[in-house]
């Protein structure tokens, strides 16, 4: 069962988004601040990360390269209510971030997802070419 990690500072957020996860059979570990989420991904193995860019007291940009630096083709959807996800496609550190601006349906979530994970998969193949 993939592991998702997902950093929101609004609890309701959080909870719908795990409640689509665990519909379709993902397990998950919330985290409510940039703090939490790190010490959950220094004590486990994710397979996807969904960041909201605006944390209280953390911009997500920050936590996102934080991840990446660890794993860096974990894959990650990145939610925002802002437009401020236009940003993540000018940082080379956040290549291969898939944006979901907020509010959205379940649908959108889990195209997101796939596409999140299809583009990582995509991504570790190209590498792997290149050093064979």
């Amino acid at each position: 069962m993939p592991r998702i990690l997902v950093i929101d500072d609004q609890a309701d957020v959080r909870a719908m988004i795990c409640i689509v996860l665990r519909i379709n059979q993902f397990e998950m570990v919330e985290a409510a601040s940039a703090t939490a989420a790190l010490k959950a991904f220094e004590n486990s193995k994710f397979d996807l990360a969904i960041v909201d860019i605006f944390l209280q007291g953390t911009n997500g940009f920050d936590l996102i390269a934080m991840m990446r630096e660890r794993v860096p083709n974990l894959p990650i959807v990145a939610i925002s209510g802002m437009t401020m996800l236009d940003l993540v496609s000018q940082s080379p550190e956040l290549a291969n971030v898939v944006c979901l601006q907020k509010p959205f349906r379940p649908n959108e979530l889990m195209a997101a997802i796939e596409a999140a994970r299809r583009f990582n998969s995509m991504t570790v193949a190209s590498q792997a070419s290149v050093t064979a």
